[in-house]
């Protein structure tokens, strides 16, 4: 069988779940967690929490106006529509200038020259959970890697070592030699001949995986 790092990990995540690896550790019991602090309106409505709607709020007062005529009633003040890109930039939101026309007409459809901060907040916590979306994502492609990473070193820091691959070989019944094994190793590391004594880090161990195809 052509037994590269590739294979073996798809192997071992098939076995993973017939093979006991280590006795299972006990968990200390998770505290119970307090009473979550109750949603303010606007948080509520545009399902972000308190925190990010503070943090928007905070961003919009730094370029807040009041006293304008005819947002007499705007508690938070409003802002100008000159100033909406800045103050998305504050929260770490990127607005393309091709796409600024058509943010400045959802906020401002009367072309008054202000934004009151409820439309703000509305288009804010938009590219807020766009941006917690993709973060999400890297962190699960980032985990799942370090989960297949600690499968190979047994639940321990790297590098994977000679040892680590003979021990996969072992629990997958698979019957390779040494110099194999090695070459994985000099495969995935780049390092040449004698590259198999420095063993794989995560590094490169992912960028292998990558090429494979195993993870996205």
């Amino acid at each position: 069988m052509d037994f590269t790092m590739a294979s073996g990990l798809i192997h071992l995540h098939r076995q993973a779940t017939l093979v006991s690896f280590d006795a299972p550790k006990r968990r200390a019991a998770d505290p119970k967690p307090g009473p979550k602090p109750r949603l303010t309106k606007l948080a509520k409505e545009n399902n972000i929490s308190n925190d990010q709607e503070a943090e928007i709020r905070e961003a919009f007062g730094l370029f807040a106006e009041t006293g304008i005529k005819g947002y007499a009633k705007e508690k938070e003040g409003v802002i100008k529509s000159d100033d909406v890109r800045r103050c998305l930039v504050a929260l770490g939101i990127n607005v393309k200038s091709s796409e600024l026309p058509d943010v400045l007409e959802t906020l401002d459809p009367e072309e008054t020259g202000y934004v009151p901060y409820s439309p703000f907040l509305a288009l804010a916590a938009i590219h807020l959970h766009h941006n917690d979306d993709d973060d999400d994502d890297d962190e699960d492609q980032s985990e799942e890697v370090r989960e297949a990473y600690h499968l190979f070193t047994d639940d321990r820091e790297g590098p994977i070592t000679l040892a680590h691959l003979r021990r996969i070989a072992r629990l997958l019944k698979e019957d390779i030699s040494d110099d194999t094994l090695r070459d994985m190793l000099v495969e995935a590391n780049g390092e040449g001949k004698d590259g198999w004594k420095r063993g794989v880090d995560i590094d490169a161990f992912e960028s292998v995986m990558r090429r494979a195809g195993v993870f996205g």
